[in-house]
């Protein structure tokens, strides 16, 4: 599916991460302000980006895939991916994204989020879209704002992996309504 899965916005493609994207992911994926809302990163070793985009190229081959990861590509520079999982059913799809903290507030995250919650609805039939987030991370809220998703809930809670803590998380979501013609 991966070679067919390439979307154009009028700032960016978005195509599927590669192994080839290893040392551009890894700028954002390796970066603590880049990820420090991110639950299971920072990635503390090139080889730890290593066997995600492992583990992604090879979904991206399964006939089914459960998850797509697309990098963000703006002028021919791969500054960031963005996500969408479906649950079992396939019915309910999980966004997220991440943006290098050089390209960050050029509205690249809310560009490519909302192309690829268009992708997950018109190609994968999605009926609902979700997004968690850190309270504290005020640019994703508004991210999930400006693509159209409402507060769903902000009483969830979030462990990261290098914390012993519990931290207040919201939820976002949209329900897609469709009108049979």
């Amino acid at each position: 599916m991966g070679e067919n899965a390439i979307i154009r916005t009028e700032r960016l493609i978005l195509r599927p991460l590669a192994l080839s994207d290893l040392e551009t992911a890894h700028i954002y994926a390796g970066d603590v302000n880049d990820t420090k809302y991110m639950v299971y990163l920072p990635n503390e070793t090139m080889q730890e980006t290593e066997w995600f985009l492992q583990r992604v190229v090879s979904e991206w081959e399964t006939d089914i895939p459960s998850f797509f990861e697309f990098a963000v590509v703006f002028e021919e520079k791969h500054i960031g991916a963005v996500s969408i999982s479906l649950d079992a059913s396939g019915e309910e799809g999980e966004l997220g994204w991440i943006i290098n903290k050089k390209y960050q507030e050029n509205g690249y995250a809310t560009e490519a989020a909302k192309a690829v919650m268009n992708f997950a609805v018109n190609k994968l039939g999605v009926k609902k879209i979700v997004v968690h987030c850190d309270y504290r991370n005020i640019s994703s809220c508004r991210v999930m704002q400006k693509i159209g998703l409402l507060m769903e809930s902000d009483s969830g809670t979030r462990r990261y992996r290098d914390r012993d803590e519990d931290v207040p998380e919201y939820k976002y979501s949209l329900v897609i309504e469709r009108q049979e013609v």
